[in-house]
This record gives structure tokens, C-alpha cells and sequence, in this order.
């Protein structure tokens, strides 16, 4: 397992999660929760209003935690569908990931499957006392904090960084008879 600090992501089309972990990659905590900036709904998940240089608020506030947090890695949740598709939620998760990469690099990011965590993290608050409304501010974190927990299973599991790193496009699928 590498020693350092990861930071977890879960995008939405309103809000981004975020989630740390100690530096031994332990424990996984909630950080914050950011507001999306500008226009939403593009697959390439970047905003029109800000393709120049100039990074959207909640990327430069991610970019400025893994400066301040000394971050060796952050980890971007993939919401793939159930039967291991990708959707348009995804495509959105893949864009934003290639935005984080261009701000914080040479820090590496890494996407990982985040099925259902969205879900569970709505579960774990209900069950935990937290009413609906409340939840609302604080899902988003929830769910990061089960991503980043899930990516540092994975690597302690087997010893390899988890997912797949977020400037890598993905490669068309075979068809058959071709």
C-alpha cells in the first residue's frame, strides 16, 4: 500500500463530493461539498463558458485541497449502470475526471466503479438518523467517502492502484465477425 493522502470525488450535475483519507489509507472521511460552476449537461462533462484556461470554481477548489492536502492521488467515482455500461452520468464523470487531471497534475487521477454508492450512502444516513432534507448536504460526501474507502480495499487487496487512470480513452469494443 502507498503511503499518502488520496482524495475521493463523486460528481453530480449539481454537487461534487469530496472525501480524504489518512495518510496510512486507513479510513476514508467526509471534506466538503462543492457547488457545480457553469453549464452542465455536456458529455464531455466541461462546462462551454469554461473551456478557456481559466478552471471552474469547484475545479480550482480541488485543485487548491490536493495542493494544501499534499494529495498523491485522487480517485473519481464511475457510475456505471448495473450490467457494467456506460451512461451519460459516466461520460459526465470521464469529463470531469480529464478536468481534475488537467488541474492538479502531475498528480495522477484514477477512475473507479462507484455502483450503487450514491444509493448506499443514502442508506447509511437514513439509517443513521439523518433526515431527508439533511441528507441532501451531505449525501455527496457520503458517497465519496464510500468510493475513496472502496479504492483503498481494492489497493490494499491487490497491491495495485485501483481503477483506471482518467486520461486514458477508452477503447471501442470489438464486434463480432470484424
Amino acid at each position: 500500500m502507498r503511503r499518502g493522502v488520496r482524495l475521493g470525488v463523486d460528481v453530480g450535475t449539481v454537487r461534487v463530493g469530496v472525501a480524504a483519507c489518512d495518510p496510512d489509507g486507513v479510513l476514508a472521511y467526509p471534506v466538503s461539498t462543492l457547488a457545480r460552476a457553469g453549464e452542465l449537461g455536456r458529455a464531455d462533462g466541461i462546462p462551454p463558458a469554461q473551456e478557456s484556461e481559466e478552471a471552474p470554481a469547484d475545479i480550482a477548489e480541488l485543485a487548491r485541497l490536493v495542493r494544501e492536502m499534499a494529495v498523491i492521488e485522487v480517485v473519481v467515482g464511475l457510475p456505471r449502470s448495473l450490467d457494467g455500461g456506460e451512461g451519460p452520468a459516466a461520460a459526465l464523470a470521464r469529463g470531469y475526471s480529464r478536468l481534475i487531471a488537467a488541474a492538479v497534475d502531475p498528480v495522477p487521477v484514477r477512475l473507479i466503479d462507484e455502483r450503487m454508492t450514491t444509493i448506499d450512502a443514502h442508506r447509511n444516513l437514513r439509517s443513521s438518523g439523518v433526515a431527508g432534507r439533511a441528507q441532501r448536504r451531505v449525501v455527496d460526501q457520503a458517497a465519496a467517502v464510500l468510493i475513496l474507502q472502496a479504492a483503498l480495499d481494492a489497493e490494499r487487496a491487490t497491491g495495485a492502484p485501483p481503477g483506471t487512470p482518467a486520461t486514458t480513452r477508452r477503447r471501442k469494443p470489438r464486434r463480432k465477425g470484424t
